[in-house]
């Protein structure tokens, strides 16, 4: 294991203890390696957080990737909401750590967006079954990066059960596609809104 990915691992173990004030001595320790060496390999907490943050994201895209392709867009980014969520659920206490540091501010911006951004033009793919495909996949991949967003930061503060964050993103997801699908789509996402049998 690389000594980036023995940091990474470390944070995780620590925030999975739900100690996110760890210190970075705390971190070196738990890595087991030198003081300086997390500030050398990330060079703030924060940059751990982004890093930990993009290799999340890369787990969805993968797991996106190797999961169901329906044809149709609007399902094919159903089921990544689907699994988005279900990865977010798999280390509750890591994720929120992760995501409520991502809120504060920080000297350099991270690339979750750009990372998010990509996931959700991945699961629009072609845009089949979208009434408009290439403008829906200018426009679609970035409100679908910050409805999911929106929905994870109420969960981060608790506002959201994590029952309640599956179907919120869900929910999130269904608003957004609606200015995109085909009219007979409609009633399908309709029905996720208004909590009816799909």
């Amino acid at each position: 294991m690389s000594t980036r990915a023995r940091i990474l691992a470390a944070a995780e173990r620590l925030l999975g203890t739900g100690r996110p004030e760890f210190s970075m001595r705390e971190l070196a320790a738990e890595a087991g390696v030198s003081f300086a060496t997390p500030f050398n390999q990330f060079g703030s907490k924060l940059a751990i957080m982004h890093a930990l943050s993009q290799a999340l994201i890369a787990e969805m895209r993968g797991r996106v990737a190797a999961g169901p392709k329906p044809t149709d867009a609007a399902l094919r980014v159903l089921a990544a909401v689907a699994i988005t969520a279900e990865v977010m659920l798999e280390q509750p206490a890591v994720n929120r750590a992760v995501m409520g540091a991502l809120g504060a501010p920080g000297a350099e911006p991270g690339a979750v967006l750009a990372a998010s951004r990509a996931l959700w033009a991945a699961a629009i793919g072609d845009g089949a079954g979208l009434a408009a495909p290439a403008y829906a996949a200018t426009i679609l991949p970035d409100q679908l990066a910050f409805g999911f967003r929106g929905v994870l930061s109420f969960w981060t503060a608790g506002e959201l059960t994590d029952a309640d964050l599956p179907v919120q993103a869900r929910k999130a997801a269904a608003v957004a596609l609606l200015g995109f699908v085909v009219p007979e789509r409609r009633d399908a996402l309709m029905a996720i809104l208004t909590g009816a049998p799909d």
